[in-house]
């Protein structure tokens, strides 16, 4: 399997034993509203476009509100079997997508952990970041660079009085879609990493 089939199993099967009511790190969304989301963005092609273009954002939200009230049952169906048209485009259209959002439930209760290593999703993994980190870091005022524990590092904004972040693959993936509950260590002078710490990193 894939990591975007290996993810999106496992955020449907966390979904399910948590049930439609959980909180997600994309607050106010609970879990309803996370399904409600991925499941308009697949299979709505005339509402997915809001979710990145403000000028379709309420058509989009009127959709993914209608969402909701489906049946949990159905909606997680939905959402666990995507539509014919996907699978030719899983991989690049869902890995991060699915990576994320599976963390963005697993981290928002209350005794997480990182999962254990895996060499394939962490190869899988940095190969989405550079993009990603590139466009999360594009309004830092000083330069950004990315490191793994191994020493393995990407650029993710130049110039002078860089920070580094430095942080196991996933970690760091969290960090560059936004998501501050992420286990990284940061260098730098203090004034710059505030800098970084305060950004605005929406992708």
């Amino acid at each position: 399997m894939s990591l975007a089939r290996d993810e999106r199993k496992a955020l449907v099967d966390l979904m399910t034993e948590l049930g439609p009511d959980a909180p997600t790190l994309c607050d106010p969304w609970r879990t309803l509203d996370l399904a409600a989301h991925l499941a308009v963005r697949e299979r709505r092609p005339d509402a997915a476009p809001g979710i990145v273009l403000p000028v379709l954002a309420k058509w989009t939200g009127k959709v993914q509100e209608d969402y909701t009230h489906k049946a949990w049952s159905e909606l997680l169906d939905l959402v666990r079997t995507p539509p014919f048209w996907i699978k030719p485009v899983d991989d690049l259209m869902n890995t991060a997508e699915y990576f994320v959002h599976h963390e963005d439930v697993r981290r928002a209760q209350a005794d997480w952990e990182p999962r254990p290593y895996d060499a394939r999703r962490e190869a899988t993994l940095w190969k989405v970041l550079p993009l990603t980190a590139r466009m999360a870091y594009r309004s830092s005022p000083v330069g950004v660079t990315l490191v793994r524990p191994d020493g393995e590092h990407l650029v993710a904004k130049q110039g002078a009085n860089g920070v580094v972040i430095t942080g196991e693959v996933p970690e760091l993936v969290m960090l560059a879609f936004g998501r501050d509950q992420a286990r990284v260590e940061y260098s730098g002078d203090a004034d710059s990493v505030q800098r970084v710490r305060s950004l605005n990193r929406s992708v």
